[in-house]
């Protein structure tokens, strides 16, 4: 690989002294190398365009944390080029990388001497619906427009409450079969990926990311034995929600990777499945994922 991007957060790396090194170092060993911010202090986390990055683009380096190289997948799997990501906060589950080890891992790179993960990606599809008031002539004076819109997410797409302190009623239907109806706070469709973050708070199962399948975990249910299920990668999870109240007032908002999408109402719906595409992730780095599990473990926190 000689084409490189690098995609910084610029509240970690200040000033992007290290992220400016790094590029002056794989310049001068013959390769080519530009870099975009994601986050700073102005402008706070800012979508990265694919037309943003150069045609041929090798390798993507991530300088930041999880949140970072998340972000950064979402922006950019479409594009199939691969991530690394380079770690300048506390140990994640997703950046095996120091900022300290980072030369020599460019120099590893540039010598073929790596491994190449796939990590399932979702997409979540909702309906917008778009009211126009322009026809006069109509009794109801309302024209409604639907919508499809879809979204990715890398680790989880949350259906969960919003505004008052109150249980929400969710049915979820797997591959258009009724599967059960959950009052709680909400649910987590997860990816193996995405085992370690929310699913993992929530109670449910961590498992390798490198697995094939989708983790359903319920948000602080209501009954006394809630469980995650675990369903078939290509399966199709619709999740609706229903009406505890006579008002049907109830709302709930959407998340993808924790970044609020929409908002549903009373009979809205959204239905997820796995992304054609998905994230490649750079490693050669010998600490498996195990290893991070259990130093994680140790230092007693997610």
């Amino acid at each position: 690989m000689k084409k490189f991007v690098i995609i910084a957060n610029a509240l970690k790396d200040r000033g992007l002294t290290q992220t400016r090194a790094l590029c002056r170092y794989i310049r001068a060993q013959g390769a080519d190398c530009r870099y975009l911010v994601s986050v700073d202090e102005k402008e706070g986390i800012q979508k990265v365009l694919r037309e943003n990055i150069p045609s041929g683009t090798e390798c993507i380096l991530v300088l930041g944390g999880d949140g970072t190289l998340i972000r950064a997948a979402r922006d950019t799997f479409l594009c199939g080029i691969p991530l690394l990501g380079i770690n300048m906060g506390t140990l994640g589950y997703l950046c095996e990388l120091e900022i300290g080890d980072a030369r020599s891992a460019i120099d590893a790179i540039m010598r073929g001497d790596y491994v190449l993960e796939e990590r399932m990606m979702l997409s979540g599809e909702h309906l917008y619906r778009k009211i126009k008031q322009d026809l006069p002539n109509d009794s109801s004076g309302v024209d409604v427009k639907e919508h499809k819109i879809a979204s990715h997410a890398l680790n989880d797409i949350v259906i969960h409450r919003a505004g008052a302190l109150s249980l929400v009623s969710l049915t979820v239907y797997v591959n258009g079969q009724y599967l059960n109806t959950f009052q709680g706070d909400g649910i987590i469709i997860a990816t193996p990926t995405g085992s370690t973050a929310y699913n993992m708070s929530a109670g449910g199962p961590i498992v390798d990311p490198k697995a094939q399948l989708l983790l359903l975990t319920p948000i602080n249910a209501h009954t006394l034995m809630p469980k995650s299920i675990i369903i078939d990668a290509q399966d199709e999870i619709e999740v609706k929600v229903g009406s505890r109240r006579v008002q049907r007032d109830e709302m709930v908002e959407v998340s993808f990777d924790g970044d609020p999408v929409c908002s549903l109402e009373v009979g809205g719906s959204i239905k997820v499945r796995r992304a054609k595409a998905c994230t490649k992730i750079l490693k050669f780095n010998k600490v498996s994922f195990l290893e991070i599990l259990r130093r994680k473990m140790e230092m007693g926190t997610g």
